[in-house]
């Protein structure tokens, strides 16, 4: 980056507040008290994510009368539920190119069950009268180098071809009546697959249906230790225990208390900025009447999207991986990656010069080798698990649930049959090996980003095997 560009960079980031926007937020509920003692129930939900809330929540709608506990280390929300860019997409597969490579025999019933996945999110919005500023606006993948508008293009006439369309192709002068950034070569429009939101209040109000249909919910209370009791699970907790007739596992990036899960996934910390309210003149100048969720082609990605009073939320491209999966909240703030996406930011929008961050925050994204959730059970059926969605887990959250409520109830579904759920990934090796295979992936992901998209050999042999890595 130039200096004076850095120097207009660093400027605008003077005043950025070191939390989630989302968090910062005057109706960020009180929180509830520790578990204290003992507890019974029905189902333990380990997790007070989008993961756990929705397990909780569809637990109760599927059985009222089920006596259901819910218990977060810390508090609902705070982790990456209130963190991520509040893309919830249909996608249960991070992404219709992911999903065929992997599943080519399943992928129009994946598509269908993510669509269905997605519909009744927004029913559930409606229903639970919770107020997350829900946008089903969609999302423009956007070309902004030669090679990426080719591949896209490509992209759109095979799916077209294979009966899996419902993207629109943008040519440049289309996309920018849309966004207009001097960036932008052409892009793919999915009108219906993607809604904007605000991830915090999904949280708040899921939680607060949850407790409105009976679940009792703990925070601060983690779960320490799993153990099998007569019929059921007993969980050790800091100041009791819960003993349970079943357990779900929505704890995602964090060590799951079923060992043999954790080399699945590895934290990859993904970082973020927003601005301040445009003006009207400003949002003149970009154009985005539409108000779509944007990201850009390349490996290195950026993901960026209008928040209801209209600040720009500008994320992602550094994808950082700290040796031996470290999680530490200091590892929330980068400076050196803000700088980064700041000046980027205004080599997208140069029109919006002068516009101030004011916030800069990051978090962990629990991601494994495929990029799409993984499923499974522990203790001859009585705990069930769920993990690993990569980034794209705003809807996919909700799907898992239910994978996790037909596992425990040892149901044979279209979800429980099928190849996605049936099957894991393969695990991360252990350190130093991890450390080395994603820094050497990152770097070859940065290169092909700089040499027309040209994927060198150890990317070739990682795809050849099913494996990546992504944020």
């Amino acid at each position: 980056m130039a200096p004076a560009a850095m120097r207009i960079a660093a400027q605008s980031l003077a005043d950025a507040k070191p939390v989630s926007f989302w968090l910062d937020d005057p109706g960020r509920p009180e929180a509830l008290p520790a578990l204290i003692g003992d507890e019974r129930c029905d189902l333990l939900v380990i997790g007070g994510g989008y993961s756990g809330l929705w397990t909780a929540l569809l637990a109760k709608e599927r059985e009222p009368e089920r006596d259901v506990v819910l218990i977060e280390g810390h508090e609902t929300g705070w982790a990456a539920s209130g963190r991520n860019g509040g893309f919830c997409a249909a996608s249960l597969t991070h992404g219709l190119s992911n999903g065929l490579e992997r599943w080519p025999d399943e992928i129009k019933k994946l598509e269908e069950l993510g669509a269905r996945n997605l519909d009744a999110i927004e029913e559930a919005v409606a229903r639970y009268s919770i107020d997350c500023e829900f946008e089903r606006t969609g999302e423009i993948d956007v070309a902004t180098q030669p090679h990426q508008l080719e591949e896209l293009r490509e992209w759109h006439q095979e799916t077209e071809r294979n009966g899996l369309g419902g993207s629109e192709f943008l040519d440049r002068d289309a996309l920018r009546e849309q966004v207009d950034s001097p960036t932008f070569l052409g892009g793919l429009w999915d009108r219906r697959g993607v809604a904007m939101l605000h991830p915090a209040k999904l949280v708040w109000g899921l939680k607060q249906a949850c407790l409105d249909l009976g679940v009792r919910i703990y925070e601060h209370t983690r779960g320490l230790e799993l153990a099998r009791t007569g019929t059921g699970m007993a969980v050790r907790t800091p100041y009791g225990k819960v003993l349970a007739r079943r357990v779900a596992l929505g704890t995602n990036i964090f060590p799951s208390l079923v060992k043999r899960v954790r080399p699945y996934t590895v934290p990859v910390y993904d970082y973020a900025l927003m601005t301040e309210p445009l003006t009207e003149d400003q949002l003149a100048a970009i154009g985005w009447k539409n108000r779509q969720g944007l990201g850009d082609s390349a490996n290195q990605f950026h993901y960026f999207r209008l928040s209801a009073d209209n600040r720009i939320l500008w994320g992602g491209y550094d994808a950082i991986y700290p040796y031996g999966g470290r999680l530490s909240a200091e590892l929330d703030q980068r400076p050196e990656t803000f700088l980064k996406l700041a000046g980027q930011f205004f080599e997208c929008f140069p029109q919006l010069a002068g516009v101030r961050f004011t916030h800069a925050w990051g978090g962990a994204i629990d991601t494994c080798s495929r990029f799409s959730a993984f499923f499974g059970t522990a203790h001859q059926g009585r705990v069930a698990y769920v993990a690993g969605f990569t980034g794209l887990g705003v809807g996919a959250t909700r799907f898992g649930a239910d994978v996790m409520l037909d596992l425990l109830a040892g149901e044979r579904t279209e979800r429980t049959e099928l190849e996605m759920v049936r099957k894991k990934p393969m695990p991360f090796p252990p350190e130093p090996l991890a450390w080395a295979g994603i820094e050497l992936t990152k770097r070859s992901m940065a290169a092909a980003d700089d040499n027309g998209g040209h994927r060198n050999l150890w990317l070739r042999t990682m795809d050849r095997m099913g494996l990546g890595f992504d944020s």
